[in-house]
């Protein structure tokens, strides 16, 4: 691995509307470019929006689907790149053929580097679910790519680090959702709404048991546990008719944070990511000191019930 600044944005995002997302998205990229950075990451479904894709039927779901890299959308993300010299990073509806995807893209002034297809596709069944890990290198650095609840299993970032990944870039949309856990649920959007005007009672469920509480009970041990960074991104605001707490960050391979949005809207921040934090970690040596002879319930197909789906998924 070699040093390298990344950022991490969050927005607020329109539904289906490309367009102005990917207008802010490159305003937002410009300021990451103007700290030096030379990656930034956005949300999942960042180009679309994503939320209001649970209520899509399969006409609407094929009408904002774009292949990749050919498509449009991925065309403007390389416009971007190449007009700031950065990686961009970010998440759209990919089309192959007649089936779609729940796509993470990152693109450079050459093109297309990396594609990722979420691996729990649980939104809508007009989606589909990849089948393969992703990862590739970029200014020295192998990065790799899971999608919101990929991360939530932690087989997928093991499996990923042990691709050889030094940093993993976690988009995602989530937190201040429906919930059984004690403390966690949704926020009222009259909340965001006041945000000027008593932006304190907002910033409470924000970093409460909602929103930041809940990422800090698995965000740092990914990363501390694999060795890696980890760059995390989530939207802010509005997202459909629920809220989004942002909170976009960046951590070592120590599970400690370097960098962190607090803001109650749009915002980038960026990090240094040393190597020799990276090559200094305990989870590297966690990862040499495995016993693969042990784990063979792991792959044991017999011991899964079928397909769980996450509480908040009411569509089931």
């Amino acid at each position: 691995m070699k040093d390298i600044r990344i950022a991490a944005a969050q927005f607020e995002p329109a539904n289906g509307d490309k367009k102005r997302n990917l207008d802010r998205m490159a305003a937002l990229a410009e300021k990451a470019a103007a700290t030096g950075a030379r990656m930034v990451s956005f949300q999942e479904g960042a180009v679309t929006g994503y939320s209001f894709l649970r209520k899509a039927d399969g006409e609407r779901i094929r009408e904002l689907a774009e292949p990749v890299p050919d498509g449009e959308s991925t065309g403007k993300l390389v416009e971007m790149a190449r007009r700031l010299n950065v990686a961009v990073l970010a998440g759209l509806l990919e089309a192959e053929g007649e089936t779609v995807y729940n796509t993470y893209v990152c693109v450079t002034k050459d093109g297309l580097a990396a594609r990722h297809r979420k691996l729990h596709a649980f939104i809508n069944p007009h989606i589909s679910s990849g089948d393969e890990y992703t990862v590739f290198d970029h200014q020295g650095c192998r990065c790799g790519i899971l999608i919101c609840y990929d991360n939530n299993l932690p087989e997928n970032v093991r499996m990923t680090a042990l691709r050889g990944a030094e940093i993993l870039f976690m988009p995602h949309v989530t937190c201040c959702l429906p919930s059984d856990m004690p403390g966690r649920g949704t926020v009222a959007p009259a909340l965001w709404e006041n945000r000027e005007r008593d932006p304190a009672s907002l910033r409470r469920e924000f970093l409460g048991p909602k929103g930041r509480g809940w990422l800090m009970r698995w965000l740092p041990a990914r990363a501390y546990e694999n060795g890696i960074y980890v760059v995390f991104t989530n939207p802010v605001g509005m997202d459909d008719d629920q809220v989004r707490n942002g909170n976009a960050m960046i951590l070592d391979p120590y599970g400690e944070i370097i960098a962190e949005s607090v803001a109650l809207g749009d915002d980038v921040v960026t990090a240094l990511c040393p190597a020799e934090k990276y090559e200094r970690a305990p989870g590297r040596r966690y990862l040499k000191a495995r016993r693969p002879e042990l784990y063979a319930a792991m792959t044991d197909t017999s011991l899964a019930e079928g397909r769980t789906k996450p509480g908040w998924d009411t569509t089931a």
